[in-house]
Formats: C-alpha cells, structure tokens, sequence
C-alpha cells in the first residue's frame, strides 16, 4: 500500500494534473484507493484546507473515504519517528515538523507492506525539524518513493488515445 504526503496531491494539482484538466488521474486516485492500494492517513487529509479546490474535490462524492487511512497509530510509533528529526525537539520544532511524523509511523506499523510516497527529496544534511521525509524513512528503514514512482508502481495511464 503506498501512503501519501498531502503535497503529492497538492503538488500534482498545482502543478502536473489540475482536476479540471486531468480528471482521469483524479479518478484513478480514488479508483486505487477503493482497491487498497493508495490511503492517505486521516492526520494528513486533515492538512488539506476546504476552501481549496482540492479539499473540495476530496470532500465530493466518496472521494474522501476511497482516500483515507481508516487506521489509528500507534503513539509510540510517532513517538519513534519524531525521535529521528532529533530526541529533544522544542514546541516550536515539533510544530514545524507538522503531521509528517503521523505518515512515516503509519508506513512504520507495516513496514513490509506500506510505501511512503512524497515529493520531498532527500537531503541527508538537514538537521531537527528541518529533515525531510525521505531521510527519517531511510533511519527507520521504512521504503518511500516519489509521486512519480508511484505512478510507475501503480501503472498510471489515461486513456486519452481511445477517444480519437
């Protein structure tokens, strides 16, 4: 199962799929998370604001629970994965961190199934709560990969061909 950051879906409709243009991939979205093989935990469709087009799409028709990770973690879990950005970090800190911690630890709960997918890359000399996802997964051996991979996984296609 491969988990999403929020700004895989931000990132795609601001700047590859907008929904009005590309729905298919839209509707793939949901259609793969129907079957199991995409979820977005709750902690991060909650990082999607409702006045934007995208939350209005999530909140259309089942969009929302095709999506969503109907899963609790464990708190122990996020605590692991908050330790990885640096074991003292400060209110401040954890609140730049954001709801990072709660995708990695979901990924973490199943590590031989789950795949965390971002479009944050890696980059190993950033400290505390600066690090990126893809650094705290290789720490904690949790696999990730990025929007594209996903797509290349999930084997992504439109079917824009069979209209002409």
């Amino acid at each position: 199962m491969h988990l999403l950051d929020a700004n895989v879906l931000i990132t795609a409709h601001n700047l590859y799929y907008p929904i009005q243009r590309v729905p298919e991939f839209w509707d793939w979205l949901v259609h793969m998370g129907e079957t199991g093989a995409l979820k977005i935990p709750v902690e991060i469709l909650e990082e999607i604001t409702e006045g934007s087009e995208l939350g209005q799409w999530l909140n259309e028709g089942d969009n929302y629970d095709a999506l969503k990770l109907d899963q609790d973690v464990e708190p122990a879990l996020v605590q692991t994965v908050i330790e990885k950005y640096a074991p003292d970090l400060n209110d401040a800190e954890i609140i730049e961190v954001g709801r990072d911690p709660f995708l990695i630890a979901h990924a973490l709960a199943h590590r031989a199934d789950r795949i965390v997918v971002t479009v944050e890359a890696s980059k190993p000399s950033t400290k505390r709560a600066n690090r990126r996802i893809p650094d705290v997964c290789n720490d904690l051996e949790v696999r990730w990969c990025n929007s594209f991979q996903m797509l290349t996984d999930l084997n992504f296609r439109t079917g824009w061909r069979s209209q002409l």
